[in-house]
């Protein structure tokens, strides 16, 4: 499968794209699947939302709940869910769409990260010239 139809693999997709869509797959909600691994609903959505990851433990609970490996969550690879069935071209423009929002994010991530090595660099010179 090429990464373009591939929704859930690591370039298209994070741990929380994947974690949603195999709970909504599993027809839980949010609510549901916080009340049965004892977590709050907050907490799911902040994984969802890539705010956050779940431990190893919950990981695995997680798994089995929704029916997935824990390395098709972590990575898109293993036994995992399939893509979305296609409904025409209102969903070519729809994966469109997505693929640009994730490129976006992507390319927001790589300044996040450069801002970040700068700040420590300027944090240290002027350390250094204190």
């Amino acid at each position: 499968m090429n990464d373009e139809n591939d929704w859930f693999g690591p370039e298209a997709a994070t741990l929380g794209d994947r974690l949603a869509g195999a709970r909504e797959a599993a027809g839980m909600t949010q609510s549901q699947l916080a009340r049965r691994l004892g977590v709050k609903k907050a907490t799911i959505a902040a994984w969802e939302n890539d705010l956050s990851e779940p431990r190893a433990n919950r990981l695995s609970m997680i798994a089995g709940m929704v029916n997935v490996s824990i390395m098709w969550l972590l990575t898109g690879e293993g036994e995992g869910m399939e893509a979305p069935i296609d409904d025409g071209e209102a969903n070519l423009e729809l994966g469109s769409a997505v693929a640009e929002l994730r490129a976006i994010r992507g390319e927001m991530r790589a300044c996040a990260e450069r801002t970040a090595r700068l700040e420590k660099k300027l944090r240290l010179m002027l350390e250094q010239g204190k």
